[in-house]
């Protein structure tokens, strides 16, 4: 019968000294994070010397990927409609554009086929700046040739529509082909390689952040040796003593993935007019962006966990020296 008696004494027992754990643990957690904080700003010519080092090197790639993204968009904007042209021969007319314009409608490979007659072209170039004068110096006879515009169905490879232009340059009818989506190519496989640039450059950067909080870390544990010296003796344990050097690391990484943020903010608005003009010469067809909200948000979290992580490891390695 006292079996039960003791058992139920024990456990609020239990249960208020592990709440007692939990809240110290709280409260160690909330020392530490503003003991650290306090030692930045007790020194503040190095913090801030180390945080613009961080904003920095995590500021390049943001800068590097804004410039992909907008020449993307730009090659978005302007190769919108990558269809093939094709010349016929002088001696060729209306008749045997339309019956080609025919054939070439019922290939899988096409979605679609727009004619230009040579009066059509004639007046194109009367509107381009310096060709209206030798447009109106022709005499009625009109040396432009028929011309069907092929746009290739959408899906297909760069090896598909290579098949198709030389199927087109094998025409009898045909005296010239011009593929406007080879350039459109050419860009993908430079951003493709400027994309994989961005991936590897943020890559290195970030490592280097991380030992830039690092190094910074060891130099504070350093200096505070014989401090921790005297905690490890009276029965601290490791993660008490490091704790506040990862709230240190946590605050570098954080205050300067906010400043990476804050310069790529400052580029984009020191781009902004120079892009505005861009879009006014084509007519506003260009659409540049901006940085995405989540990756400005993004990037000092990110920071903050690089700053963890180093504070984490070097804090680990010097404790371990230590004792």
């Amino acid at each position: 019968m006292n079996a039960p008696a003791v058992t139920g004494k024990t456990a609020p027992r239990s249960e208020r000294s592990h709440g007692r754990r939990l809240a110290g643990w709280r409260e160690h957690h909330g020392w530490s994070a503003t003991a650290s904080l306090r030692r930045l700003g007790a020194r503040p010519l190095g913090t801030l010397m180390t945080v613009a080092v961080l904003g920095l090197a995590l500021a390049l790639p943001l800068a590097f990927y804004l410039l992909l993204a907008n020449v993307q968009s730009m090659g978005n904007a302007l190769g919108k409609n990558p269809a093939i042209s094709v010349f016929l021969k002088a001696d060729q007319a209306g008749a045997q554009a339309n019956l080609l314009a025919s054939e070439l409608r019922g290939r899988m490979d096409v979605a679609a086929v727009t004619i230009k007659t040579p009066q059509q072209g004639l007046d194109e170039l009367a509107t381009l700046q310096g060709f209206s004068g030798a447009v109106h110096a022709l005499d009625d006879a009109n040396p432009l040739p028929w011309v069907l515009l092929v746009q290739p169905r959408s899906g297909l490879d760069a090896l598909a529509v290579n098949r198709l232009t030389d199927s087109l340059r094998g025409e009898r009818a045909v005296e010239l082909v011009q593929d406007s989506g080879q350039w459109r190519q050419r860009l993908d496989a430079l951003l493709g390689i400027g994309h994989r640039v961005v991936l590897v450059l943020a890559g290195l950067l970030a490592l280097g952040a991380l030992l830039v909080v690092g190094n910074t870390v060891r130099t504070d544990i350093a200096s505070r040796s014989e401090e921790i010296g005297v905690l490890l003796l009276v029965g601290a344990s490791r993660a008490f003593v490091r704790r506040p050097y990862l709230y240190a690391g946590i605050w570098y990484g954080l205050f300067g993935g906010a400043l990476a943020s804050l310069l790529a903010l400052a580029i984009e608005l020191a781009l902004a007019g120079p892009a505005a003009e861009l879009d006014r010469a084509y007519g506003g067809s260009l659409t540049l962006g901006a940085l995405p909200w989540w990756l400005l948000l993004a990037v000092p979290l990110m920071a903050a966990v690089l700053g963890w992580v180093g504070a984490r490891l070097v804090s680990a390695w010097q404790l371990r020296k230590a004792a």
